[in-house]
């Protein structure tokens, strides 16, 4: 698939255009183009405000020797004056600073945040089951943060080492010209150094972040099997998984944490030898007569060198920040490149949805495995309510995502009304449709937040009617506050059965036109799935309604049941005829008897 080209200007976009996963400093570069007037004057503030770094050095200078000479004072006071004004410029200048690469870090930082979290919503479900949850979550927030943290720290280190080494060697040629061969012999040196360094430290830093990225996955499967944990007293045994994980993730930063020191403890001992070295030599070239250096001449070169290397290793020390930031938009080109989506741009809005479905000859294949559909033919009339059974794995949810357009198949078609769904807006399709799934995820809000999520011009009465219609009423009785009583983190103050019927209600309120219950009433008990059974009853009038079911129960009124096993329809038909055939359905039946 071609890479697609969604609106310009808007987050997603700018990631897309911008980040690549084998270009990392030039993708960085891309996506500060919209600040770079602001970083320019950013810059230029720096400079001013750090100025006395560079221009004290020579005041020094000046003033020790009007000391050697005796005078005379008033040049003193002047040099000071000079000093002094140089060093007041720093307030301002450094919070027009501030203010400038603070707001290009923060506007930089919610662009990609949201860029990714605009692009993770195009992506097809099939991307979303191959990667973890806690994966995502860590490009979203620990890799946009470590780009933040590199943009923060390396900005004052570059322009700071930056301003000092030309503001040194542009003084030290103008009072000392000899010396600037020797200063000229530090910075490829130096070069060499940081490249080596950070083409070392690329290899380990991405080992690491992998590393912390498959403990929050091993984390979050932590967290997800708690209970069964708790239940079966397996706690030794998780925390020794996740234990497990956290010594890779710690051998793999020792790992990284040791060839940083090394190279910093190198650098600087080096740096260090090479600053005495020129402070010795300045002092014995002034003292020998063999080149006019005064005094402070003297003090000037052995300042400047020493800030000259301190700039250096500055810099040395910056490569690590360098090359973590540049893995993390490696990490975040990861989504940014995947081609795996669901691209609706230039397709027909959908305004309407009668309820008509068919699929005819259709094939769906994951990862190079069997087919999960093989050749399905199936029409459904606008208005019914079909349910679809079979065994774990038979293919019955591979059907519903088939029509949702979650999955796409490799041979055949799926119709609505008649329209081919690839040549239609997904987004807008499903705006007719609302879905509950087996698993019920709630927001930890209100109940008044949980059902109207997503809903627009909704009033309290329409949240009490669809409570009502999904016979969820009571969950308001033992609370004063009604609509307002919170939920609890993912639903925790509910039962299971009180979160599938809010789940429901939910999905009422949206008047759907299309009404999908993925095994909607599995967690229900007898009596309240008898409530929401006779809810749902309701609900689905006028309503095509796909339900898919273990429990034969909830699916003996369906208009049509479609038997599937290993990705065919085997047999279909309604309750009583499929019983009397005596086929699949009719053992399935007997089996739950």
């Amino acid at each position: 698939m071609a890479r697609d080209d969604p609106r310009r200007g808007d987050p997603e976009s700018q990631v897309i255009e911008s980040v690549r996963r084998a270009q990392p400093l030039r993708s960085l570069l891309r996506l500060l183009r919209p600040h770079r007037a602001g970083m320019i004057g950013a810059v230029f503030a720096f400079v001013v405000k750090d100025s006395p770094v560079w221009v004290l050095p020579p005041v020094t200078a000046a003033i020790i020797d009007i000391v050697v000479l005796g005078g005379p004072i008033e040049r003193v006071w002047i040099w000071g004056g000079v000093a002094a004004i140089l060093v007041a410029l720093n307030y301002p200048f450094q919070m027009l600073v501030v203010r400038l690469t603070s707001t290009a870090t923060r506007t930089l930082a919610y662009t990609v945040r949201t860029g990714l979290a605009a692009r993770l919503q195009r992506l097809s479900i099939g991307f979303h089951n191959r990667q973890s949850a806690s994966l995502v979550q860590t490009k979203i927030v620990r890799d946009v943060e470590n780009i933040e943290l590199m943009l923060a720290q390396l900005f004052p280190t570059i322009v700071s080492a930056c301003a000092t080494l030309v503001g040194a060697f542009v003084i030290t040629a103008l009072n000392v010209p000899p010396f600037v061969a020797v200063f000229a012999v530090t910075i490829p040196v130096a070069a060499a150094l940081i490249v080596y360094i950070r083409r070392r430290a690329t290899s380990r830093n991405e080992a690491f972040r992998r590393e912390v990225e498959l403990l929050s996955a091993q984390v979050s499967e932590m967290a997800a099997l708690l209970p069964i944990t708790r239940g079966h007293g397996l706690e030794e045994i998780a925390t020794a998984r996740v234990a497990e994980r956290a010594d890779s993730v710690r051998r793999a930063g020792r790992d990284l944490d040791v060839l940083n020191g090394r190279f910093g403890a190198l650098s600087w001992i080096s740096y260090q030898a090479l600053g005495l070295m020129c402070l010795v030599g300045s002092a014995s070239l002034a003292i020998s007569g063999l080149l006019p250096i005064t005094p402070g001449q003297v003090v000037l070169l052995s300042t400047y060198f020493g800030m000259l290397t301190n700039s250096i290793v500055m810099l040395m020390n910056a490569a690590p920040i360098l090359s973590r930031g540049l893995d993390a938009l490696r990490s975040i080109a990861e989504v940014a490149e995947e081609l795996d989506v669901e691209d609706n741009d230039g397709k027909r809005i959908v305004q309407t949805v009668a309820g008509d479905i068919a699929l005819e000859g259709v094939v769906v294949k994951y990862d190079g495995g069997p087919n999960a559909l093989d050749g399905v033919d199936l029409t459904i009339a606008a208005g019914d309510t079909v349910a679809f059974v079979g065994r774990s794995g038979s293919g019955k949810s591979t059907i519903l995502n088939t029509i949702l357009g979650f999955v796409r198949p490799i041979e055949g078609r799926v119709l609505i009304d008649g329209a081919d769904i690839a040549d239609l807006d997904l987004r807008s399709l499903r705006r007719f449709v609302s879905i509950v799934p087996q698993e019920t995820v709630l927001l930890a809000g209100t109940i008044r937040d949980n059902v109207a999520y997503g809903a627009s011009g909704v009033t309290d009465l329409d949240v009490v009617a669809a409570l009502t219609e999904a016979q969820a009423l009571d969950l308001l009785q033992p609370h004063d506050v009604g609509l307002d009583a919170r939920v609890g983190e993912r639903g925790s103050g509910l039962s299971g059965g009180q979160r599938q019927r809010l789940a429901i209600a939910r999905a009422l309120l949206r008047d759907p036109r299309i009404l999908v219950l993925d095994e909607a009433t599995s967690a229900l008990d007898a009596e309240s799935e008898a409530r929401v059974t006779e809810a749902l009853d309701r609900a689905r009038r006028g309503r095509t309604t796909l339900i898919v079911a273990h429990r034969l129960s909830t699916v003996q009124r369906a208009d049509l049941i479609v038997v599937v096993d290993e990705g065919r329809v085997v047999e279909s038909g309604r309750h009583a005829q499929l019983i009397a055939a005596g086929g699949p359905y009719s053992r399935l039946a007997f089996a739950q008897a």
